[in-house]
């Protein structure tokens, strides 16, 4: 828990680090439509359902692999204003894996056995609207703080033979919102982005980091790392997961 946190806590403190009197502005286009893909790996995902000592707490990284799968995002981002913006994310992700556990197991009712591969899928898709004010503007940064409504779309599955079971998950995170922006020369831009929160049964932390290029036309290029982590701990459910993407993004903005 200590290292997401860590990571929200030093994305908040480059966006304040930047914060620093300018001179002239940094160009922060009106429309932006960003398209991010690239590969995916889970180097923790614990579960249990239900989550009252009746089911098996297990690995998905055990039983499935750590993958990779195929990530991909989609943002579009309107500032309407010069400080105020709005901005929409799509973001898919499934990782699919068999292995054969190392003892029975039993998950949403169903028991599953030691002697046969389970095929293991997880489904994460996020969707998103974040409002962000831009609270600094200087000739090379900018900073945004905001906040983001999340629509997580859920589902672990598990089969093995005639055997199977599932648990969905549908429900609203509200996040807190944070990034930054460092154009180092002409044509580069050094990127940080974060929403996340903590506190209660569970938490969540999406943060990113990116170098982008500047194309000419309105496209720009942009390759980064990214780390997901979170979950809960209910009585329905225990399911936390830290996920890490290699990514790769085309940007474009009239």
């Amino acid at each position: 828990m200590k290292r997401p946190r860590m990571g929200l806590l030093f994305v908040a403190a480059l966006a304040a680090s930047v914060a620093q009197p300018g001179t002239g502005r940094a160009q922060v286009p009106t429309f932006e439509v960003e398209l991010e893909g690239g590969p995916a790996w889970q180097t923790t995902n614990d579960v249990e359902v239900p989550n009252d000592g009746s089911a098996t707490r297990f690995s998905l990284v055990d039983l499935a692999g750590t993958g990779p799968g195929a990530g991909g995002r989609l943002y579009v981002t309107w500032n309407v204003s010069e400080r105020h913006g709005l901005r929409l994310l799509l973001a898919p992700l499934t990782l699919r894996g068999t292995g054969t556990p190392a003892s029975p197991l039993t998950f949403a009712g169903a028991n599953y056995g030691s002697a046969s591969p389970v095929e293991a899928a997880y489904t994460f898709n996020s969707y998103r609207l974040s409002y962000r004010w831009q609270f600094h503007s200087g000739a090379r940064t900018a900073a945004w703080v905001g906040f983001t409504a999340k629509i997580r779309d859920a589902t672990i599955r598990l089969e093995q033979g005639a055997t199977r079971s599932r648990k969905d998950d549908l429900g609203f995170v509200p996040l807190l919102h944070v990034s930054a922006d460092w154009n180092p020369g002409r044509r580069w831009r050094l990127s940080f982005d974060g929403d996340g929160l903590a506190g209660g049964p569970g938490r969540a932390v999406d943060a990113s980091v990116k170098l982008g290029y500047e194309a000419g036309g309105g496209w720009q290029l942009r390759g980064g790392y990214r780390t997901v982590e979170g979950g809960a701990d209910v009585a329905s459910v225990y399911a936390f997961a830290w996920l890490h993407y290699a990514t790769v993004s085309v940007v474009w903005s009239p």
